[in-house]
């Protein structure tokens, strides 16, 4: 099993009582602390300029003439404020991992949850951006072009794309990768929770858990002469419980698992094994299939210009007021509690406009209707079929 934390706090460390090397300038590497047990602490940074190196490097062989593109005279530091690259350098290390296939397990501690959110959303952001800045078919005449360091520029973006398609597809896996939301047992932690998982439905990443964690354990009922510290902490824990109520009731199709409170601080291997529970947690067998993030698009009614179609995304636990909807050429942008998605429409739906939409039953539902000024002549286009993106 392999540990890796992309928590730039670097609290792994202090929560195995073990101190990482960390010295400037070089990739930390990975270290046992247990059998069968790897760790590592990613720094963004360091691993941020142990690979532009060799970016600059490529870039180098192709000549000095730049085209106004002249990424060998970068620093590494000049980069770091471009958002999401160092995080998308994190996932791309991690994926290298898993490719590795030298663990069976691969757990990744994540910054909290907003943090996680745009680590997850960085590489389809990326690839959007750059197929509209460069596309796939003008990279691939520069690729083969006479100008040797245009296209040693094409075939680094190549490399870019290669590896970052990988992470977004390993994401979106749901047999091989999953989710476990650890939160504490207060209010507002129920709000969060239901956010991260709208959040993790719309992204297609599978919530498998919520882990409650410092839950008080139970105690035995008190006396008449109970000391008054006693009555607070029954009242404490009834209070932690009502919220554990509240997520069974409004994540109905997550598992909800309580970890109790130890009292002293867990440190070191052999504390937080205490506080393991299975890796594989299973999640109810009616929501494996719909939650996966997936549109399903069908024929409702009408023909020709009359037609309606509906596309149908699984939605749960979203704040109706959140909802957001946009269209950007072929793509139609979801937006729900802060976070967005870009969901390439099926080709029947591309020479529609969109005429309405509404939640139902955990469902986000978008109807659509033809457009007449590029729908077909043919009255029966498209025949009435269900279609899956």
């Amino acid at each position: 099993m392999l540990i890796a934390s992309l928590d730039q706090a670097h609290s792994l460390g202090d929560a195995l009582g073990f101190v990482f090397p960390h010295d400037p300038g070089t990739v930390a590497g990975i270290a046992r602390v247990a059998p069968g047990v790897d760790v590592i602490e990613i720094d963004s940074l360091a691993l941020l300029e142990d690979r532009f190196a060799d970016v600059r490097s490529l870039l180098a062989k192709g000549g000095n003439h730049n085209h106004g593109i002249d990424l060998a005279s970068l620093d590494p530091a000049e980069l770091t404020g471009l958002p999401g690259v160092q995080e998308l350098l994190m996932l791309i290390e991690i994926a290298a991992y898993v490719d590795e296939a030298e663990w069976d397990v691969v757990i990744v501690d994540c910054p909290p949850s907003a943090d996680m959110v745009r680590l997850i959303t960085a590489p389809e952001t990326l690839l959007n951006y750059l197929e509209r800045l460069w596309p796939r078919h003008a990279r691939a005449m520069s690729a083969v072009g006479t100008d040797l360091r245009k296209a040693v520029l094409a075939a680094s973006v190549e490399r870019i794309v290669s590896s970052v398609t990988r992470v977004r597809d390993l994401l979106a896996d749901r047999a091989r990768t999953s989710a476990r939301l650890v939160t504490g047992p207060e209010q507002v932690a129920v709000t969060e929770a239901r956010r991260v998982r709208s959040a993790a439905a719309l992204l297609g990443l599978r919530l498998a858990a919520v882990v409650v964690n410092k839950v008080l354990p139970a105690v035995p009922p008190p006396g008449d002469s109970a000391h008054p510290a006693v009555h607070w902490y029954l009242n404490r824990r009834a209070e932690q419980l009502e919220v554990v109520a509240r997520l069974h009731e409004q994540l109905d199709d997550v598992p909800i698992i309580v970890a109790a409170h130890a009292g002293a601080e867990p440190v070191g291997v052999g504390s937080l094994t205490a506080f393991s529970y299975a890796v594989d947690t299973p999640m109810p067998p009616n929501t494996q299939a719909a939650d996966s993030g997936v549109a399903m698009v069908r024929w409702e009614s009408g023909s020709g210009v009359d037609s309606v179609y509906a596309m149908r995304m699984r939605m749960p636990a979203v704040d109706p007021g959140t909802l957001r909807l946009g269209r950007v050429e072929d793509d139609l942008i979801v937006g729900v509690d802060g976070v967005r998605r870009r969901v390439a429409l099926a080709p029947v739906l591309r020479r529609c406009t969109v005429s309405g939409a509404e939640l139902d039953d955990g469902h986000l539902v978008v109807r659509f209707r033809p457009d007449p000024h590029v729908w077909p002549a043919d009255p029966n286009y498209p025949k009435a079929s269900a279609h899956e993106q």
